[in-house]
């Protein structure tokens, strides 16, 4: 009796994959084996980088915000620190936003805080 194989799902995996990695250079894109790792190795820096942009914004914010009460006599640490103890909630991606786009309103919080 012949080995059965399946050969039209084992083609509709590798086509699925190949499909994926078009645009990429040489064997990346079309030899199975090393299209195969791209794929995989890409969804894992995706995975990973999906993390560290949250990271980097973060950052990115406190350092706005820092810049932004700077020259209102204050570091950013204080800064956070009297908003906690005044009970105000505004998170760090509006208080950047305030700092760098609408400067009389950042500074409203800041002398609220004062």
């Amino acid at each position: 009796m012949p080995r059965s194989v399946n050969a039209v799902a084992s083609r509709q995996r590798r086509k699925k994959i190949l499909k994926e990695t078009r645009g990429n250079f040489l064997s990346r894109a079309n030899v199975w084996t090393v299209a195969k790792n791209t794929y995989e190795k890409g969804l894992a820096y995706a995975y990973a980088h999906r993390k560290a942009k949250k990271r980097d914004f973060r950052a990115l914010w406190i350092t706005r915000i820092n810049a932004g009460v700077r020259p209102h006599g204050l570091s950013y640490s204080e800064f956070i620190g009297k908003l906690n103890a005044k009970g105000i909630e505004i998170n760090r991606k509006v208080l950047a936003d305030l700092a760098m786009n609408h400067p009389e309103a950042f500074e409203a919080v800041v002398n609220s805080v004062k």
